[in-house]
């Protein structure tokens, strides 16, 4: 390389960072001016936000909750955060979108709406008990925890939190067979669920605290855990048919945890009640969710992995019997390396395997096609505020019928 080149280098290079430091400076102070505080300090409130555009290709059908079709689409995204504390024991919480829908091109026109709402209560002076109201996150699980696109090392979710299944919300399948043939045709993601809808950003009550060494967390909610982003709210789906959830944690250590959880609440929404047998009802066919989750972290090294198990009660409107239970099982390993001070990478292997229904002919046959998949991505942070990824993704299915086999996709976020 030639004196000359070597200086241009230097240059951009200092170039590149200045902007940089500039860049962190200008949005500390616009975080900083967000922000609002009693002369005591006992009240305050503070404004945050995520702005992300996102870039997919897909190869063919998009998978999982991307909705629409062709091979590729540009998804904006801005999240406002409001933090409000009021003394040491009360605490609220906003988390506002505006996007094209809560999941990838759902809402092609735009969308505008809270997602999350609440209000936390600590009456002690440890965290040993909290209890919280509202519109929030699911317990259940470790990935909740980091799944917002600043934390999440990769741009989608693990294949449990995604992947769609042929189980419906809203009409019972007319027969056996008509159920086992859904898995012949691509998902249809206005009628059928995942196991887990992302976050699941549920209504209703939450205890939670942590005892040493052990933490608890338990909740009662207007819907389960597949429940479509429509239904989250109270004002769409009351609490007539509530669902539960908790999970126990274990942390031995300050770099190793671990957890139980167990989630069993009604999924079917009341359009399904025109096409039930008679005698049944809506609230009879319930999901059961059981899981476990681990994480690791050493040095630069952060290891995730979970392991979940669901049973859909699927009831069957015109012939015998007049219900299936159709269970499936999902997993994920995840791992970042940080490589430098500001590029990490990430791996991660997913997993979902589903079991046998009657066939209505006397035998027995999968209900769903068992599927893998494989993600990488690499990540830069350029400083406090500024961070982007690259994703590689690779998706094979038992049989013929593929969904977005390979799957590219890109992410900026800023961060104030």
């Amino acid at each position: 390389m030639s004196h000359l080149a070597v200086i241009v280098v230097v240059l951009v290079g200092a170039t590149a960072a200045c902007a940089q430091v500039a860049l962190d400076r200008a949005l500390d102070r616009v975080h900083h001016a967000l922000g609002v505080a009693s002369a005591d300090g006992r009240f305050r409130a503070d404004l945050s936000g995520l702005l992300d555009v996102e870039g997919y290709y897909i190869d063919q059908r998009p998978p999982a909750l991307i909705f629409g079709g062709g091979s590729g689409l540009v998804n904006p995204r801005l999240s406002l955060f409001l933090d409000a504390h009021a003394g040491p024991r009360l605490y609220g919480f906003v988390r506002a979108r505006f996007d094209r829908g809560f999941d990838p091109r759902e809402r092609p026109d735009g969308s505008a709406r809270l997602d999350e709402y609440l209000g936390r209560w600590t009456p002690l002076a440890d965290p040993r008990l909290n209890l919280q109201f509202g519109k929030f996150a699911t317990v259940v699980g470790n990935w909740v925890a980091r799944h917002d696109s600043w934390t999440n090392p990769f741009i989608d979710a693990p294949l449990p939190y995604e992947n769609m299944t042929t189980v419906g919300d809203a009409k019972a399948p007319a027969s056996l067979p008509e159920f086992l043939a859904r898995r012949n045709v691509p998902d249809k993601k206005n009628d059928w669920v995942p196991m887990v809808w992302g976050p699941s950003y549920t209504s209703g009550g939450a205890i939670f605290g942590r005892l040493g060494a052990f933490d608890y967390a338990a909740e009662a909610k207007n819907a389960p855990l597949s429940t479509r982003p429509h239904y989250w709210d109270a004002s769409v789906r009351a609490w007539e048919r509530p669902s539960a959830a908790a999970r126990f944690g274990w942390r031995p250590r300050a770099a190793v945890a671990v957890g139980a959880s167990f989630a069993s609440g009604p999924y079917l929404q009341d359009d399904a009640e025109r096409t039930l047998a008679p005698g049944q009802d809506v609230g009879d066919f319930r999901q059961s969710v059981v899981g476990a989750d681990a994480s690791f972290a050493w040095r630069h090294l952060e290891l995730w992995a979970e392991f979940l198990a669901s049973r859909f009660e699927v009831p069957i409107a015109g012939s015998a019997p007049r219900s299936v239970d159709a269970d499936t099982a999902a997993y994920y390993v995840e791992g970042r390396y940080k490589i430098t001070r500001t590029l990490f990478g990430a791996l991660r292997w997913n997993q979902q395997f589903f079991g046998d229904v009657p066939d209505g002919r006397g035998g027995e046959s999968a209900w769903d096609r068992d599927a893998w998949r494989v993600d990488t991505a690499l990540g830069w942070r350029f400083g406090r505020h500024l961070q982007t990824k690259l994703q590689y993704a690779f998706l094979r299915q038992t049989g013929d019928l593929q969904q977005g086999q390979q799957l590219v996709a890109a992410q900026v976020t800023l961060k104030f």
